[in-house]
């Protein structure tokens, strides 16, 4: 007897049951596109940058990262090589790179001394000794390396993942996974970016939606003074702008064929240009800080200033709810040559600002929850370009974190004797994102985003926690 087709209950069920069920997998993506819609600030759909439940419970809540543009050496500022030394001027003993930045010579020690710092007796040189003092904060791992020795490269897989294509931002990721906990300043803050070597694209959203995307702060080489939200005052009365916000949404809400990414990305710029008014002044101000916290971060001195405004004003932005912060020192580490002339005046600029602001945010009780990055793009070669420089070493670098849930006082994996492989408990840059979303309580597999047929994630196909940091 053949069935009685009318019967069925419902719609879904006939999906489900005939053609071997592929008419409901079609309704399900449909389903779940319009999810995701939801998030994309459509006219009365929930904002995009509302809070969200991480995956699992964090262990930090913010980030703030500090990027040093350029590419420190590992040897001449945490990763100690006392053989170097030894065999300083002496061909290096086993084979270099095939695919190199340009051609090296033998074997340059460091002009720098090293000592030990804390009860974790970590080894810093003579370049930080701020930083040296704060050792027992610090988490370093000593085996990172990537894919690619060009600085453009190199910027985009620390910033987004990709060496090779347009992919959206860590800071973007991680808004989008956490939504902000202040509505009235954005989730995403670059200070001071960086113009070049992918410029833009290392701090944008991509495919992802366009409030996710970092708002600038001045940029690269910008007098400090222009290191605010510009023009943030305004002079238009609030409720003028109000009415000319509620008409073009209006507006857009009536065009045909609804609204589109590009457009309701623009709507929500104006929205967050207009909360900001009431809310940005106040956090952007320093006069209000005492003379004693100015000092703290070198604010009183011009070789600090400028990177001491810049941690300030993380540490004042990450207190008032944004979710990301990075700050930029662009872009001075490149030293092919004069290495101990430029790293001596590069870490002098950033010493004494960075452990300002680890004192300071552990003081306010801010440092457990919020997730400290000091890294570059890359390291730099144990043998010597020219005279006195260093090549592009995209096989070993150093970075540290501090706070967020790492381990303080401790030192993972390892460099080769002079430093230029990782050899040890190795950490790509893939495992780097995948454990700092994994700190903030996201699963790296799971926060995904489908764009042109597929979900992406900000570590591709790849990434491993690295657990034996976590705290």
């Amino acid at each position: 007897m053949r069935p009685n087709l009318t019967a069925l209950a419902t719609r879904r069920e006939m999906l489900r049951s005939t053609a071997l069920g592929f008419g409901w997998l079609a309704l399900a993506d449909l389903l779940a596109t319009e999810s995701r819609a939801a998030e994309t600030g459509r006219s009365g759909r929930p904002d995009p940058l509302a809070l969200k439940k991480p995956h699992f419970e964090p262990k930090a809540k913010r980030v703030i990262f500090l990027f040093m543009h350029g590419g420190p050496s590992q040897v001449d500022t945490f990763d100690y090589k006392p053989k170097l030394a030894e065999h300083d001027g002496k061909p290096l003993p086993f084979a270099k790179p095939r695919v190199v930045s340009g051609p090296t010579g033998n074997l340059l020690k460091s002009p720098f001394a090293f000592k030990q710092y804390g009860q974790s007796g970590a080894w810093v040189s003579e370049l930080f000794p701020h930083i040296g003092n704060k050792a027992d904060e610090l988490c370093f791992i000593k085996s990172m390396h990537g894919s690619n020795s060009r600085h453009g490269g190199a910027l985009l897989e620390l910033h987004t993942g990709s060496d090779t294509f347009v992919r959206p931002s860590m800071g973007s990721w991680v808004t989008y996974g956490l939504g902000t906990e202040n509505r009235d300043l954005p989730g995403y803050l670059t200070i001071c970016p960086t113009l070049s070597h992918g410029g833009v694209n290392n701090y944008s959203s991509a495919f992802l939606p366009a409030a996710y995307q970092a708002t600038p702060l001045g940029s690269a080489g910008a007098p400090i003074n222009q290191v605010t939200v510009p023009f943030v005052k305004g002079t238009t009365p609030a409720a003028q702008q109000r009415l000319e916000l509620d008409l073009l949404a209006g507006l857009e809400s009536e065009r045909a064929g609804g609204s589109d990414a590009a457009t309701d990305g623009r709507l929500q710029s104006f929205e967050m240009a207009f909360r900001m008014q009431n809310t940005a002044p106040a956090v952007q101000d320093l006069s209000k800080e005492s003379a004693e916290t100015l000092k703290l971060y070198g604010i009183d001195d011009k070789v600090t200033e400028s990177f001491g405004r810049q941690c300030l004003m993380a540490r004042r932005y990450s207190e008032a709810g944004v979710r990301f912060v990075q700050c930029s020192h662009s872009y001075k580490w490149d030293q092919h040559e004069n290495l101990k002339k430029d790293h001596t005046s590069n870490a002098r600029e950033v010493d004494k600002p960075i452990a300002g602001l680890l004192t300071d945010l552990k003081a306010r009780g801010l440092l457990k929850d919020t997730l400290v990055i000091w890294a570059g793009e890359f390291g730099r070669t144990p043998v010597a370009q020219g005279k006195d420089g260093r090549d592009h070493n995209p096989h070993a670098f150093t970075i540290f974190l501090a706070g967020g849930g790492v381990k303080a006082g401790f030192s993972f994996g390892a460099t080769d004797e002079y430093g230029y492989y990782a050899t040890e408990d190795k950490v790509h840059i893939h495992d780097l994102h995948a454990t700092i979303l994994h700190l903030l309580g996201l699963n790296h597999e799971k926060l995904t985003y489908k764009h042109a047929g597929r979900d992406f994630r900000l570590t591709d196909v790849h990434g491993n926690v690295v657990k034996e940091i976590i705290a």
